[in-house]
This record gives C-alpha cells, structure tokens and sequence, in this order.
C-alpha cells in the first residue's frame, strides 16, 4: 500500500526512482495529451507553510492552465534545492533564502511566485528546559533541532543564536525533519530546542511537551525577531530553465497567484476544507487553529515584500561565511515579470 502523501519524503533517491512509485493517491492524474507535464519538489508537502502548492493542485488550477503537474514532498528544503540543481525537477517550493545561498555559491535561481512574508515558523524548547531556556542567548550548551542541515531552518537558528550573542561552537545542530520525527527527538531528549511549522507546532502544544520561545509565524512577530519582513515560502526555479521555458512559468505564476488570492479571501476553515483529510494529522480543528494564526505570513498576491530580501541577505550575511564578503545581486534572487502578468491576466 502507497503511503499518505503526508507521510512521503524524497531526497538524492528522487533520480533514481520512476514518477509512478513517488505518486500517491490525491496527486494530479495525467489530464490530456496536450497537457503539459512538469514536477516540482515542496520541501514538506504537509507543512502548512508550502499550503500554496498542495492547495492549487486542489483547487483545479494547474489544470485550468493547461499543466500536468506532479507534487513530490522532501524532507527539507535543502533535499528539494539539490534536486532542482541536479535536473530531477523543474521547480522547487521553498525558501527564497536559498537563492542568496546559491549565488554566493556561484549558482543562480530565482523566486518567480512569493508565497510568504515570514517564515511561519516557530523555535520550539522542550517544556523539560523551559524555565533554563529563555531566549536564545541560552542555546549555549544545547543541541537544536533543524529540519536539515544547509535548510532555511538551520539558517533562521543560527542566526538567532548569533543574535543572542553565541558563536558557532556554542551549541549544536541537529537534523530532525518535522513532524512525528520532529516529536520523537523533543521527547526523547535528542534536541532540547528547535525550529518547526504548523501542524507540528499545535501537536507539540496540545500535548504540553513543548512551549513558544521564538514566534516567527506573522510579519510582526518575525519582524521582532529578524529586525524586519522575511520573504520565506515560494516557487523557485533554475535560473537557465526559466530563460528558455518562460510560457510554462507563465501558467505556473498564473495558478499559484489565483491560489494566493483565494487565501487572502479565505477563512482558515474554508481553505482547510480544501486539503486532503490526512494533511489533519487526526485533528482537524487544530489544524484550523494553526492555519489561522499563521495566515498571515503569506502574501495576498504572489509579489515579493518591499524591502524583504535585504532582510534575508542581512541575516545570512551576519552567520554565513558562504555569504559574507561576496557581492549578492538581488535582483537576479526573483523576479515579479510574472506574478505582474498573472495579476493583469486576473484584472488586479
């Protein structure tokens, strides 16, 4: 039996496996001859920060534009990056920071539809070190949980505990993913912190193993902690396969926009009715709960925020040595060429 497409990662492996065995029931069927067939990697279908993509496929809108779009979930970001750098897939949902890691590396891509103003995400501390771990100047000595190493979530930890006032050595990090794996290593004391996204954030809560001490899930609350807006969650692509397939991207900019406005124009209970039952994790209505305290983070219409990727190259250029002391061109990060046409072509 074919595993929930919340329950399925992919990573190198992706290459080496055939479209039919990463599919699973609630992907797009293979519409008509003319359709035209793209794959897209999201680095973690279930989180509700890359809701955009699951919910377009939902919605119908990959295939009022003509697309067959495949959707396969990674483990984290950083999988889904290396993926799309090798050839096995034309376009990745994840964080716009990636594209200021990649060019300080010499390699180009480029965020076409922004999905978010903030991270949505939230470090978490385990309840048994809550009254010791206050802030992230308290990091020192203790083990933190990343979804990946080299992901944005790994970026956004160190660059909190840098803030604080802590140097690499401090502390340690520790790749955990999200979810049920997310949970086991709270519990079973492999992390004593760590950064994760809704659904995970109300398990975590509701069960009482875990408590807030970063909150990075509205543009006000990010901008508390990362000193201004952070565009997170969107679709990026190679910068060479956007130059020679600028139609495809057209259509892609076209579906995720019209997705963009039907959040905006939505409850968070109306657009959790849309997503597949076990995106829940067996509890709708704290899924509902989470969505709608981070709604927020994402953008009304697809457009990268104002003076948002110099907040993302500031904070990497505080950590990273990959970054500091190369020259970022920015305005080869994204581009809004598209998501402006999917806006005249929707009459905004």
């Amino acid at each position: 039996m074919l595993k929930s497409s919340a329950q399925r990662s992919a990573g190198p492996r992706l290459r080496l496996l055939a479209s039919s065995l990463v599919i699973a029931a609630g992907f797009a069927a293979p519409s008509s001859a003319s359709a035209e067939k793209l794959t897209i990697i999201v680095g973690g279908m279930e989180k509700q920060i890359y809701l955009p993509a699951v919910l377009t496929r939902e919605l119908g809108y990959f295939k009022d534009e003509g697309l067959d779009i495949e959707l396969i979930s990674s483990r984290a970001g950083v999988e889904a990056e290396n993926e799309l750098l090798a050839g096995a897939v034309q376009g990745v949902v994840g964080f716009y920071d990636h594209t200021i890691d990649l060019q300080a590396k010499g390699k180009f891509i480029q965020s076409v539809v922004q999905f978010s103003q903030a991270p949505g995400e939230v470090e978490l501390v385990s309840t048994k070190y809550a009254d010791s771990v206050k802030s992230p100047a308290d990091f020192k000595g203790h083990t933190l949980g990343v979804t990946g190493l080299g992901s944005s979530t790994d970026f956004l930890t160190r660059y909190l505990a840098e803030r604080g006032g802590l140097k690499a050595g401090d502390y340690s990090l520790l790749p955990v993913g999200a979810g049920n794996t997310f949970i086991a290593a709270i519990k079973q004391d492999q992390i004593q912190a760590g950064m994760t996204t809704e659904p995970t954030i109300g398990q975590m809560l509701k069960t009482g193993a875990a408590k807030i001490l970063v909150d990075m899930r509205t543009p006000d609350k990010t901008a508390a902690a990362l000193g201004g807006t952070y565009p997170a969650a969107s679709f990026y692509v190679n910068t060479t396969w956007l130059d020679g397939h600028k139609d495809e991207a057209q259509k892609l900019a076209n579906a995720f926009v019209k997705t963009m406005h039907f959040i905006a124009g939505h409850s968070a209970a109306e657009i959790a009715d849309k997503m597949p039952k076990d995106y829940y994790v067996g509890d709708k209505d704290l899924y509902i709960q989470g969505l709608a305290e981070g709604k927020a983070q994402f953008t009304p219409d697809g457009r990268m925020p104002k003076d948002g990727p110099e907040t993302v190259l500031k904070v990497l250029s505080a950590f990273s040595k990959n970054v500091q002391g190369k020259s970022i061109d920015l305005s080869k990060t994204y581009t809004t060429v598209f998501v402006d046409n999917a806006a005249k072509t929707l009459g905004n």
